[in-house]
């Protein structure tokens, strides 16, 4: 019997209950690109060092990204909706913590406990919402809405805070997390039921160790080296992040259930996608964070006028994501997801147009033409990802292109925000790490003003050539190495799959 054959009031409780999920699913996206306008407050109010503010923006998304996969066979071994109850008060908690920070250090911890709340939220999110609906059709009409919302909460997150920052201090920004999660967690037990899988292997504590410390060692010392140089500790960091990600990549190889299952990177169907996810969001996160300072900071809009010009962009995004299915039709899924490189590519270099006078307009087409390609990045990964692997090894390929989304977010700011803070540091007039400690400072000459805006300008123009470039050469490499026709979902339960 299908959900079609069930009585209404079952079918009501189940779209009830993926309304219940879908406004944690907006706050989770959402917190990946609302910084990008409030940090310029921030710097101002907490003066943080470079380093540090680049923390803040990014250490969410690598404590995401670091815990996706462990979180995954956690939920299964315990139920997703106990871990995403759990998962709910520690993402509100960390919230409420980050809204009445009162330094940099502070702020850089709470957003690391929001990330470790955030973990949970998105694969338990999308397992529960799956099990609410038996009938496939609707399963598929109900993940597909679960990505539409995660897409939006993307695009309205700087339309959002720079509605909020308008009217009221940088902390709102978070502090509008908390009553979400409360009415999350008193109907969270009405209208959602508990999940878990059959079958799931043990938890692999030194992989999920040294993934973590690598990461996080690599990225400190790629950040201290952009902001204040080489040094013995940081370099020392940086070569001890190596050795434990190369240790972490070799035990994967030899352990029964591995954290991250490299096996699957041998189908270049399967490499494409994930590498497709992980650059889209590296361009996405340096793009968004550097052009929300440059507009504030280098044009001297305010924030709602920052906030007004992503507006299109914005809708651009989300009604590509809801079109894809359609536009995959049309002109076929490999067209699509060379396009996505292409179109993600070509709308980045735009902002090479702009100077220190003048770039609202070159920033809105670069974001109506990349925002297409985000929009096929964000619908079509995960699809093309788990469609190129067995129905068994649906899950692990669920997964790991999650997780490719996380990491490429927080990447973009570790790499090529590194970048640019390394070219303001080289080139610019030295009185502070970044543009707005910088103009901050008070009596400054108007030629040292002039020389770190043209210094920050160059930093935006060296990072998003790189991140512009690297995706046209991967859109080429997709053209070259994809076989002509990418395979379909093998059947209707590997949707289910995905989150088991």
């Amino acid at each position: 019997m299908t959900d079609m054959a069930l009585p209404s009031s079952v079918n009501r409780k189940a779209w009830l209950g993926l309304m219940a999920v879908l406004p944690l699913v907006l706050l989770v996206a959402m917190d990946g690109s609302i910084l990008y306008l409030t940090i310029p407050h921030i710097t101002s109010d907490l003066t943080p060092t470079a380093d540090q503010a680049l923390w803040i923006l990014d250490i969410y998304g690598f404590v995401v990204g670091s815990l996706l996969i462990a979180f995954g066979n956690i939920g299964d071994r315990y139920g997703r909706l106990n871990l995403i109850m759990v998962g709910a008060v520690v993402f509100g908690a960390g919230s409420l913590g980050a809204a009445y920070s009162q330094s940099p250090l502070m702020l850089i911890a709470a957003r690391a406990l929001m990330g470790l709340g955030g973990a949970t939220l998105l694969p338990s999110g999308l397992a529960i919402v799956s099990a609410l609906f038996p009938d496939p059709r609707l399963r598929a009409r109900a993940i597909g809405i679960f990505a539409a919302t995660f897409a939006a909460g993307f695009a309205i997150g700087p339309l959002i805070g720079g509605m909020l920052l308008r009217q009221f201090e940088w902390g709102v920004v978070f502090l509008i997390n908390v009553p979400v999660v409360l009415a999350f967690l008193i109907v969270a037990p009405i209208l959602l039921r508990e999940v878990r899988s059959t079958t799931y292997g043990r938890i692999d504590l030194p992989s999920l160790l040294l993934s973590f410390v690598g990461i996080l060692l690599l990225t400190w010392s790629l950040k201290t080296a952009a902001a204040q140089g080489f040094a013995a500790a940081q370099s020392a960091g940086g070569i001890i992040g190596i050795l434990a990600l190369a240790l972490f990549l070799r035990r994967q190889n030899r352990i029964d259930y591995p954290l991250l299952d490299l096996s699957l990177f041998r189908d270049p169907i399967f490499s494409i996608a994930i590498l497709t996810g992980l650059l889209s969001l590296v361009v996405w996160s340096v793009a968004g964070y550097l052009s929300g300072i440059y507009l504030q900071s280098v044009l001297g809009f305010d924030v709602f006028t920052t906030a007004l010009l992503t507006l299109p962009g914005a809708i651009v995004l989300t009604a590509t994501c809801v079109g894809t299915p359609r536009i995959v039709e049309w002109i076929g899924r490999k067209t699509a997801l060379v396009a996505t490189h292409l179109l993600i590519g070509a709308g980045v270099l735009l902002l090479l147009l702009t100077s220190t006078e003048v770039g609202g307009g070159a920033f809105i087409a670069s974001t109506l033409i990349a925002g297409i390609g985000y929009g096929l990045s964000f619908s079509l990964v995960a699809e093309v990802a788990v469609s190129a692997v067995s129905p068994e090894r649906a899950g692990a390929a669920g997964s790991i292109a999650e997780t490719s989304n996380e990491l490429g977010n927080a990447l973009g700011i570790t790499l090529l925000g590194s970048l640019a803070a390394l070219s303001f540091r080289l080139l610019g007039p030295g009185v502070a790490g970044t543009l707005d400690e910088t103009l901050d400072r008070p009596g400054l000459p108007l030629e040292t003003i002039a020389q770190a805006k043209e210094a920050f300008l160059t930093g935006l123009h060296v990072a998003v050539g790189v991140g512009g470039l690297l995706m046209l050469v991967a859109g080429i490499i997709a053209w070259l190495w994809l076989p002509r026709k990418l395979p379909e979902w093998r059947s209707e339960g590997d949707i289910a799959k995905i989150t088991d």
